[in-house]
């Protein structure tokens, strides 16, 4: 059973969400033959503020800090 789980910025739009987790379900089908009913996918949204890279969080970084 594949499970897919996936960690984004905040913002995105249900339809973004939705077309993101279909997207992901047909390309797991495909490469791995998997029957869809099968394949799990996990969307998790964290704000920009809890989320860094080189001790700049995705905030600061669009702010210009």
């Amino acid at each position: 059973m594949p499970f897919i789980d996936v960690t984004i910025g905040l913002g995105r739009t249900p339809e973004q969400i939705r077309a993101l987790i279909h997207e992901l379900t047909d390309a797991a089908q495909r490469a791995l033959d998997a029957p869809k009913v099968n394949i799990r996918v996990v969307v998790r949204e964290v704000p920009e503020t809890h989320w860094a890279a080189g001790d700049v969080t995705i905030a600061e970084r669009r702010a210009g800090l």
